[in-house]
């Protein structure tokens, strides 16, 4: 499975901790990157086994599994940007005074009120989850959708696709096979969402490239790789620095300055 659809099949468990066991293998549900079990792996002159090494990882690469999903667009949250906000400061262990003076609003017992209201949602979050996981015992015509990616700019009607339409759709868009040259760029905007997924794919997730490589790697696809490069951005598959002067596979993390 893709990054997406390990980090949307987690079970709350899993995605707390921000990883997996998966074939030998702990795989960071952030961003894709995979650690075997049985090597040891060095930083700053310490040896670590796997799966320390994978909390490690998280900690360096995204500051930790909170800090991944608070900045996840808020139409897969569900959090208003007020909530976002009291979210953060509880996380780092204000207390609710200290909650009202950062933001500046009521009274400590209006931040109690918030509290309140977090816990009638995460109360109802949790009913919603077993009722949806109960269905799906029974519920045996619902069909296969395509994963949202974490990084997704816009969360809408757009990811109403299914596995067998983006099967279909990418047989037409690609008529050599996916890794040949795209006949035509989408207009509508769920089928560029399937090409661009699917384009992504040719990009390392771990690699950090020039405009001039990624540029290389989108002439192999299409003609237009500058209008490919403007939607990889667009859609939040790919980011860049504002210079342009480095590209990568957008996991809601920073290169690493030189």
């Amino acid at each position: 499975m893709n990054v997406p659809e390990l980090f949307w099949n987690a079970s709350s468990e899993q995605l707390k901790i921000g990883y997996i066991y998966e074939d030998n293998h702990y795989i960071c549900l952030l961003c894709g990157k995979s650690f075997e079990q049985g090597i040891i792996y060095p930083d700053q002159d310490k040896w670590y086994e796997a799966e320390r090494y994978t909390r490690l990882h998280i900690e360096q690469a995204h500051q930790s599994v909170f800090d991944y999903l608070i900045r996840l667009d808020k139409k897969l949250t569900g959090l208003t940007e007020h909530q976002n906000s009291l979210l953060r400061l509880f996380y780092q262990g204000k207390s609710d005074s200290e909650v009202q003076a950062e933001l500046g609003i009521g009274s400590a017992s209006t931040i109690r009120n918030h509290r309140f209201a977090l816990k009638e949602k995460e109360r109802q979050a949790k009913i919603f989850l077993a009722m949806m996981e109960l269905s799906k015992q029974k519920d045996r015509h619902a069909p296969a959708f395509i994963e949202v990616h974490q990084t997704a700019t816009m969360v809408d009607d757009r990811y109403n696709v299914t596995q067998d339409e983006q099967a279909a759709l990418l047989k037409k868009y690609f008529p050599q096979g996916t890794d040949g040259h795209l006949h035509k760029f989408a207009r509508k905007e769920k089928h560029k969402l399937v090409l661009l997924r699917e384009i992504t794919t040719r990009f390392q997730s771990d690699h950090v490239y020039s405009e001039k490589e990624v540029n290389h790697i989108l002439k192999t696809v299409y003609d237009d790789y500058v209008t490919l490069r403007r939607y990889l951005i667009e859609y939040g598959f790919l980011d860049r620095k504002p210079d342009c002067s480095e590209y990568w596979v957008k996991n809601n993390t920073l290169p690493k300055e030189n």
